[in-house]
């Protein structure tokens, strides 16, 4: 049976990909992103305190949590069971940034990929949050899927 990848049925009402036919398999997606901050906001951040608490600490958490959440932010997106999230906040003392990087798994019948972007845009937003009184001019770029294994289409 040839894959259906279209969200549209013969009537054209939006539609879930339908998986049924799919065998469940090792799933696993890695994400990538980065605030850039002013100089004090950075240096708040790497001292890990901020008025409303550890940055990294929080945004680590909020990833993790968006990771959880993700079918019920985007449209359409099955809902999965999760085996697996591991989100890193790091620094980057050249360019005044923190890099996030999310690394999502399950065994199921479609992949990870959206929890793994969900994860790492949710940290950035915490990270937004928290420094925002602090830096008016932060930004959030380059967020990315970076790798992703299993599944028909492999890595």
């Amino acid at each position: 049976m040839a894959e259906d990848l279209t969200h549209f049925d013969a009537a054209g009402r939006v539609r879930m990909v339908d998986v049924t036919d799919k065998h469940a398999t090792e799933r696993r997606a890695v994400a990538e992103g980065r605030v850039v901050l002013t100089s004090a906001a950075y240096a708040i951040a790497r001292e890990r305190g901020s008025k409303k608490g550890d940055v990294c600490a929080v945004a680590e958490l909020a990833g993790v949590m968006g990771a959880k959440k993700t079918s019920d932010l985007i449209p359409l997106c099955h809902p999965l069971s999760l085996t697996g999230v591991t989100l890193e906040v790091s620094f980057d003392d050249a360019h005044n940034a923190l890099n996030v990087r999310a690394v999502v798994k399950t065994t199921s019948q479609t992949g990870v990929e959206m929890e793994a972007l969900t994860a790492v845009s949710t940290a950035c937003l915490t990270i937004y949050d928290m420094l925002k009184a602090i830096d008016k001019t932060m930004v959030i770029e380059n967020i990315r899927l970076t790798q992703k294994s299993g599944g028909r289409s492999g890595d």
